[in-house]
């Protein structure tokens, strides 16, 4: 009896233990179904082989920390009207294969430390390639004109491997037309794939022979069939000829000399600095190229009249013109920056000025405008003779006119809010920051016209970048 107890018990024992071996079976099933769930590529952790969180390892996302961050070549803005900017990006990728859709950025134009306008995007970024951004029209505040243009790039969230695709599109032949009239750029482009290509934006930038980009329009192709070439053509509202610098457009400039008291300085026979100075400018004259005319007037209390040398092509004339500028002999010379601006311009406007010729006035001075006297007092007044100044400057750049101004001389190394107020004055006359030069010395002024001079006419074939942008571009690897 006791034999078929313990047997008994033990049959009873197999079987409780299959019955919960079953249903912990069924249990565990039912959790792993239900409740657990299998580590994917898109579950915010590091959880399955993962290199970093859903990236790398079995995740076809590239974790960040092994790309190499897209860089910014250059960045400017091109003015397109009074307060208007097209601005324009090269941005480069130089990793292999990781590329992304979503590259966020903000593009910000600056008057000294203060935004005057700011433009936030988003493009795609293809690999191993330099992309352009390109941003108008944009509207400064008060239609300011910026002096920096900065791009700012976020960080990129998803890297992931994509091939870059651009032979899909081949620029052909191109012609640039009519740059100080109606500007045009001509050119085709072939889609050479199979598969249409929709929304394709196509940024062209104008770079001089030194590779500094000059301007930049953008038009767009709604459909592009495959296998077919397009005639696609770019615009701008207003004469380029002043931007880009080539000799093939000739140039009519005149030469702004500054005889006023202080420069005889020194009280020596022959006077300094004016003696420097017009050695200066006759280096000038012998670097200047191309097709050229160029006018020479030296101003004090008045412009001389009759004017040293009207516009020639006989650039000898008008170096021996400059030679010829002495000081006035009729009492206190003094400095009328505004009346040298209004008979430059008017040179400029005359019957010797080319309608297809790109318009210069070259302004050199040493300092501080006091002429003409204020009408309502009789007496001198600076602030009235520098807004007397900035009215006929702005004639002049109101036409199309590219002022350059030179500070020069010694009151250059005299910090102080008198230096302020005098550079200050030069810098709005110029037609930009970049037109705005300094020269303490004789040396100095001579390199500034030398690089005047280089800006104005440039060795070389003007080289025209097209680049189509869009979605097929970027082909994810899958």
């Amino acid at each position: 009896m006791s034999g078929f107890r313990k047997w008994a018990f033990w049959r009873r024992v197999q079987y409780g233990t299959g019955f919960f071996t079953f249903w912990l079976l069924v249990s565990g099933l039912v959790y792993l179904i239900y409740f657990t769930t299998p580590p994917t590529c898109f579950d915010s952790l590091q959880n399955g082989g993962e290199d970093g969180v859903d990236c790398g390892g079995p995740c076809v996302r590239i974790c960040a920390i092994s790309v190499t961050p897209p860089s910014v070549l250059w960045v400017n803005s091109f003015r397109v009207a009074d307060g208007q900017y097209n601005a324009v990006a090269y941005i480069e990728n130089r990793n292999e294969v990781a590329a992304t859709r979503e590259l966020n950025y903000t593009l910000t134009l600056l008057d000294g430390n203060e935004v005057i306008a700011e433009k936030h995007g988003v493009t795609l970024l293809p690999p191993n390639s330099v992309y352009p951004i390109f941003e108008g029209p944009i509207f400064t505040e008060g239609g300011r004109v910026p002096t920096e243009t900065t791009l700012t790039l976020e960080p990129v969230a998803v890297w992931q491997p994509a091939t870059m695709g651009r032979e899909q599109f081949r620029v052909l032949d191109y012609e640039l037309m009519d740059v100080d009239a109606r500007p045009r750029l001509s050119t085709q482009v072939e889609n050479t794939a199979l598969t249409d290509a929709t929304a394709v934006e196509v940024v062209a930038t104008i770079f001089s022979s030194a590779g500094t980009p000059l301007t930049a329009s953008r038009t767009f192709i709604d459909n592009f069939r495959a296998r077919t070439t397009r005639d696609v053509v770019f615009t701008w509202p207003n004469s380029i000829a002043r931007t880009v610098r080539s000799c093939e457009i000739p140039s009519d400039i005149v030469l702004l000399i500054d005889r006023s008291g202080s420069m005889r300085a020194d009280g020596q026979n022959p006077p300094e600095p004016l003696t420097s100075a017009k050695l200066a400018a006759e280096t000038f004259i012998e670097q200047v190229k191309g097709e050229a005319q160029v006018g020479v007037i030296s101003y004090a209390t008045t412009p001389s009249l009759p004017i040293e040398q009207t516009l020639t092509a006989d650039l000898t004339a008008a170096r021996e013109a400059i030679a010829s500028v002495t000081m006035g002999t009729d009492g206190v010379q003094y400095t009328n920056l505004g009346d040298a601006f209004r008979s430059a311009y008017q040179e400029l406007s005359s019957d010797r000025g080319r309608d297809n010729a790109r318009k210069v006035i070259i302004l050199m001075t040493d300092g501080d405008v006091t002429m003409p006297f204020d009408p309502e007092t009789g007496n001198m007044n600076r602030e009235f003779a520098a807004n007397y100044a900035r009215q006929q400057a702005e004639v002049a750049k109101d036409s199309e006119v590219t002022v350059y101004t030179i500070g020069f001389g010694d009151f250059l190394r005299n910090p102080g809010p008198d230096l302020t107020r005098d550079t200050g004055l030069l810098r709005e006359l110029a037609s930009g920051a970049e037109y705005f030069f300094t020269a303490p010395t004789a040396t100095e002024l001579a390199n500034v016209y030398q690089t005047i001079a280089s800006g104005l006419c440039e060795e070389g074939i003007t080289r025209v970048e097209i680049i189509p942008k869009t979605d097929a571009n970027f082909t994810p690897l899958r």
